[in-house]
């Protein structure tokens, strides 16, 4: 008889909904499960049973809000969620408890899901690797010397190490796919406005977006129908679905017209001949599926790499900190790209923004003939812990996080809706994601083309070492 943590989310919660087993049983058995992958930064289990006997006493029959209702999950660190610490993986924010929850957090309780706690990331969610300052690194539990990936590596090595079935990340460059791929996980970044950012609406590009990430496709289109949705006051928001995500994950995709492209698109870096290997196993997996597969140039120039950096500076100096707080206490990557934000003038933002859109305009009209876009997620395995991260040199840091992910922040600029799928583990043992995004809005069809691809090439019975503990 399997044990509650090698089922799916949605298995779960069908559990609960059968009274088979209650919240709190399934709280208990998750927050009893440890493991050295610095998944959490903080825990709150004593909340977590609370609510789990509130919703137990509130079940009826028919009425579950969710079919993830009961089923115990991990916010992270970057989002607010009312009287829980949430540090924003920063020693600046220390002890700061958020008197309100943002709309991520709200939309998982208004569900019926139950946190655990805080997952880890690295401060201000900026590195693509999650090594928070006085704090383990978050690695991947299939090799627990090398990294998680980042900003949302503690969602992803919590879900791989089997803490919590599902958990939800966000991505702004990158931060939910990189860390799938370094787990082995399926991790899904939605198109720009489908994921309300109320009530901060902090990105004022329009590059970041919540997300989830999970073991399998049904447990991730699950997630986004919780997350899903426009708030009164949202800048931009994508149309609502006929038919929740969940559906689509049952549905043919039919035969589409593929584009692909394996050259880096933000740094001229090396590609391991590992990921070209799985990049043409996958294009030959969607061939045999009926898709057509088409080779095409690099939908974005080089020109852009530099627009994307200034817009991510500002970004990163936009944070203000708590009363009390130095910058000096700051990561010295953190101190670099906020001093490079700030000697941006407002006008010189405002062209930025300008341009980035026409970029994405020029690109999302190149790729408008195809249904997907097939990429690696990353150029390399996941990298030893310490291998990007270079406090001395913050310039070579950024550079070197560019080389290992060159494609991911492609579709946060498109706004382009974009999944990592675990097709891969190298002779080593090590997970290798390959990369799909889909037209801005059509998360329906990716959805439906991982599916398919999921049934061809199941993943989600692949655990990692220790899993069983």
């Amino acid at each position: 008889m399997s044990e509650l943590h090698d089922l799916t989310a949605l298995e779960l919660g069908d559990l609960v909904h059968r009274r088979t087993v209650s919240p709190a049983e399934l709280v208990r058995h998750f927050a009893e499960r440890v493991d050295d992958v610095g998944a959490f930064v903080t825990r709150t289990t004593d909340l977590a049973l609370e609510r789990a006997e509130a919703l137990a006493a509130s079940m009826t029959e028919s009425d579950h809000p969710s079919p993830l209702f009961g089923v115990p999950t991990a916010i992270k660190d970057l989002n607010l969620t009312a009287g829980v610490p949430t540090q924003f993986g920063s020693p600046t924010f220390v002890g700061y408890v958020p008197p309100f929850s943002d709309q991520v957090v709200l939309s998982l309780e208004q569900a019926g899901l139950i946190s655990l706690g805080k997952t880890a990331t690295p401060e201000f969610g900026s590195p693509c690797y999650t090594e928070p300052e006085g704090r383990p690194a978050a690695v991947t539990p299939w090799d627990r010397t090398r990294m998680a990936g980042g900003s949302s590596g503690g969602a992803a090595a919590a879900v791989a190490a089997g803490l919590v079935p599902i958990a939800q990340g966000s991505d702004g460059g990158g931060s939910i796919r990189i860390p799938a791929s370094c787990c082995g996980l399926f991790g899904l970044k939605p198109s720009r406005g489908r994921v309300s950012g109320a009530p901060m609406y902090g990105d004022p590009v329009g590059l970041s977006t919540a997300g989830p990430i999970a073991h399998t496709v049904r447990d991730a289109a699950a997630m986004l129908d919780i997350l899903a949705g426009r708030q009164v006051g949202d800048p931009f928001w994508a149309p609502p679905e006929a038919e929740p995500f969940l559906a689509a994950c049952d549905r043919d995709p039919g035969r589409l017209r593929i584009a692909r492209f394996v050259e880096p698109v933000i740094a001229d870096a090396p590609v391991h001949p590992e990921v070209v290997a799985v990049w043409e196993d996958a294009s030959r997996l969607l061939e045999s599926l009926g898709h057509e597969v088409v080779d095409i140039p690099v939908p974005l120039p080089e020109a852009a790499v530099p627009v994307f950096e200034t817009c991510w500076a500002v970004l990163t100096g936009l944070t203000v900190l708590p009363p009390g707080a130095s910058e000096e206490q700051l990561r010295p990557l953190t101190r670099w790209l906020t001093e490079r934000g700030r000697a941006v003038s407002g006008p010189q933002f405002g062209l930025a923004l300008g341009e980035i859109r026409r970029v994405a305009a020029a690109a999302l009209a190149a790729l408008a003939p195809y249904d997907a876009v097939l990429t690696p997620t990353l150029a390399q395995p996941p990298l030893p812990v310490g291998a990007l991260r270079n406090d001395a040199d913050p310039m070579a840091d950024f550079e070197a996080q560019k080389a290992f992910t060159p494609w991911t922040s492609a579709w946060n600029v498109t706004g382009m809706p974009a999944v990592s799928l675990p097709l891969h583990w190298t002779p080593e043992g090590l997970p290798v994601g390959i990369m799909l995004a889909a037209r801005p809005a059509e998360e329906a069809l990716l959805l439906s083309l991982s599916a398919q691809v999921e049934a061809a090439h199941p993943w989600a019975d692949r655990r990692p070492p220790g899993w069983a503990g």
